[in-house]
């Protein structure tokens, strides 16, 4: 049997990072999607071209997707052929992060509709086409997961993530003290070991 492990990066990171799983995942062949997309409809596109692309040989393919790369994983891959999916940090409400966002930059939906695009001084850019595409396009994932959240992860709350794994029937394990940026060494050695427990 041909396994493939395939892995997402989270914003700001690389395909690289996919090095880090080869030793621990020695029976699968390893790979990182070296993806542009910024917005969950381009990653749509972008992301089934890989899938396509690097899957097709392959009789079990797990995905390992971090934050940002697990939404637009489950944006994209929704009917694609996936066996087993193990989320680090997921951002499984979108709306709800943008419309967090909003708060913090103190803009209104009002505000957003009619600049289209707004910029923050925390770094991110709001887009009103964006949290118009997470509205009309619910996340629909019935994949066998297990999922990786850190309990001071900023950008998702324990409420939210507990919501997603029950509706979705997912393993669920709460690093204490773990952030979203799973990085530091004791955090990395949890992460290795969640990830051996539950692939």
């Amino acid at each position: 049997m041909r396994k493939l492990a395939v892995y997402v990066h989270g914003k700001g990171g690389n395909a690289t990072e996919s090095e880090h799983y080869k030793p621990l995942l020695p029976e699968y062949d390893v790979i990182g999607f070296d993806y542009k997309s910024e917005t969950p409809w381009d990653a749509k596109q972008e992301f089934t071209n890989l899938f396509d692309n690097y899957c097709k040989n392959y009789d079990y393919i797990v995905l390992i997707a971090n934050s940002i790369g697990a939404f637009y994983s489950m944006n994209a891959f929704s009917d694609k052929q996936i066996d087993k999916a193990m989320f680090i940090s997921p951002v499984v409400d979108m709306e709800n992060l943008i419309t967090n966002m909003m708060k913090w930059a103190n803009i209104t939906e009002n505000e957003l509709r009619d600049k289209k695009t707004i910029s923050t001084e925390f770094g991110e850019t709001l887009s009103w086409e964006y949290l118009c595409y997470v509205r009309e396009n619910q996340i629909f994932w019935n994949v066998p997961t297990s999922i990786l959240y850190g309990e001071n992860d900023n950008l998702t709350s324990f409420d939210i993530i507990n919501k997603f794994a029950e509706k979705i029937n997912a393993d669920l394990t709460v690093m204490n003290g773990g952030e979203h940026w799973f990085h530091t060494a004791e955090q990395v050695k949890f992460l290795d070991n969640w990830l051996t427990k539950f692939i």
